[in-house]
């Protein structure tokens, strides 16, 4: 069997150690006779599991004892409506930042439940650069600030943690959260789909700060009431258990690499790699500013768009799959998550300087 090297944005590669023990556990679970897709979530064997997952997540982040981590479903679409439920706590509205695709479609389903003040706003650029820390017109009365850590679409990504002030930060971490070390601390909540760097789609990942708990709005769907699903243990419905099954693996891959740190030192190396090889070239380009370059997501342009056939093409021949862009934004996209390896990045390299030497 040969494994193509997938650049998909999400659902995205695994890590194949993970894959391989997934599959060695699929018809039995460590002697349970069972495979974990079968098992009660209130049983003692999944219930372990779960605590486990857990307990690795909050030692991978460093997460402070007074923040809760929660396993949900719905994905961050879902969470762009929990968030102003549970968040806005009677408060009249909420401050985003634009920064993209991902921040907008978090602030147009906010406003559903309450007022949105779009501190600042990237579309003057394009999208090509996050604003400026201080050209924000922030609230201070705000219930509390959003922004989208990694926009997926346009490769933007925060390389800082923004000062607020006392009103909590709120980040949509799903393409970036675990890719590198980050203060929890400094942020009321952090959610995140899973699919990027984590795991199977279907697990969301909320870490909330306790003092943030038990002010949801009245039309807030019970299993959607953060307080509730913290006082469960993330059990008050069925979660996602094969998923959570799944991401536990991860969690335990990523310690053995080396933590953070080290994936943080991996995620540098890939995306140093194919950002220089951009860069010395006059035949492909890259919109972002390079201070707000993401590592995750990599975007990139031939010189004209017909060629783009031909280099998906070429490309997928050569076993690098999922390189096209996004519908919204076009050109290309290779997503660089902690499972791609160097070996993959450095395949994409070779075939962007083979293809120009035959197109340029």
């Amino acid at each position: 069997m040969t494994r193509v090297h997938n650049f998909s944005a999400g659902p995205a590669a695994l890590p194949e150690s993970v894959l391989q023990q997934a599959a060695a556990e699929m018809l039995d679970w460590r002697g349970s006779g069972m495979g974990v897709m079968e098992m009660s979530h209130r049983g003692p064997q999944f219930t372990q599991i779960a605590a486990e997952a857990e307990s690795l997540l909050r030692e991978l982040l460093q997460a402070p004892p007074n923040y809760k981590l929660l396993f949900m479903q719905g994905g961050a679409l879902a969470e762009n409506a929990i968030v102003p439920m549970n968040m806005l706590r009677g408060r009249a509205s909420a401050d985003y930042i634009d920064t993209g695709e991902w921040s907008k479609k978090s602030a147009q389903e906010a406003r559903r439940y309450g007022g949105v003040n779009i501190a600042a706003s990237g579309a003057g650029s394009g999208y090509t650069a996050i604003p400026a820390r201080e050209t924000w017109q922030l609230d201070p009365q705000a219930a509390y600030v959003h922004i989208c850590s990694n926009e997926t679409i346009g490769g933007l990504e925060y390389h800082f943690t923004p000062d607020v002030g006392e009103v909590p930060l709120v980040a949509d971490m799903s393409s970036s959260i675990l890719s590198r070390p980050v203060d929890v601390s400094k942020y009321g909540l952090i959610y995140g789909g899973a699919q990027k760097n984590i795991g199977p789609a279907g697990l969301t990942l909320v870490i909330v700060r306790e003092d943030l708990l038990g002010q949801a709005l009245p039309c807030t769907p019970t299993a959607f009431n953060y307080q509730v699903v913290a006082d469960n243990g993330s059990m008050y419905n069925t979660p996602p258990t094969y998923a959570i099954y799944i991401a536990g693996l991860v969690f335990n891959w990523i310690k053995a690499q080396g933590g953070l740190a080290a994936m943080e030192q991996h995620n540098a190396a890939k995306a140093a790699l194919l950002y220089g090889a951009l860069d010395a070239s006059d035949f492909y380009s890259t919109p972002v500013a390079r201070e707000c370059r993401s590592r995750m997501n990599v975007t990139f342009r031939l010189p004209d768009e017909r060629l783009d056939a031909a280099f998906l093409k070429g490309a997928e021949a050569r076993g690098l799959v999922q390189l096209k862009g996004h519908r919204v934004v076009g050109g290309m996209r290779a997503s660089l998550y902690n499972a791609m390896p160097l070996a993959g990045v450095q395949a994409l390299v070779d075939w962007l300087r083979e293809f120009e030497k035959t197109q340029g």
